[in-house]
């Protein structure tokens, strides 16, 4: 299996405590594909949302094809997720009622298959960001002190 990373939420991972990842595929026009193999594509706002028995993609810009011309797609249109319906209602259960969010982590092609893996995640406050920075900071020091005595 050739997995090709295209972009990466590291935003997500910052302000977002992941609980489960799934990987989703993607319901995408002929240019977005285009796009989306040349790299042009941006999910810092991206977030996923239930929506009448399916799941969204909402904010994800996918930049347009300049070859397509006048045929191009709208750079930040809906995208429907595609999950087994077992998978989509245990995830809108969780985003309604538990009131989590779901946060894309990465869009990669997979056998030349757009995928998307989502986080059922829960925000970080403030306070959270910052001890995460500092362990994080921490666990670097050690890791430099480590290296330094080799």
């Amino acid at each position: 299996m050739a997995i090709q990373q295209v972009a990466v939420n590291r935003k997500a991972l910052h302000d977002y405590d992941v609980l489960e990842r799934v990987e989703a595929g993607l319901a995408l026009q002929g240019s977005e594909i285009k796009s989306i193999r040349q790299g042009r594509v941006q999910l810092r706002e991206a977030f996923a949302r239930p929506e009448g028995g399916e799941l969204w993609l909402l904010n994800a810009h996918i930049a347009q094809y300049a070859a397509a011309g006048p045929f191009s797609h709208e750079p930040t249109r809906r995208r429907k997720l595609l999950l087994h319906k077992s998978q989509i209602r245990q995830l809108s259960r969780a985003v309604l009622e538990q009131g989590l969010t779901l946060v894309p982590l990465r869009l990669y092609l997979k056998d030349g298959i757009a995928k998307v893996e989502l986080a059922l995640a829960r925000g970080r406050k403030r306070y959270d960001k910052r001890a995460a920075i500092a362990r994080r900071d921490a666990q670097r020091e050690m890791a430099r002190a480590l290296r330094k005595r080799r």
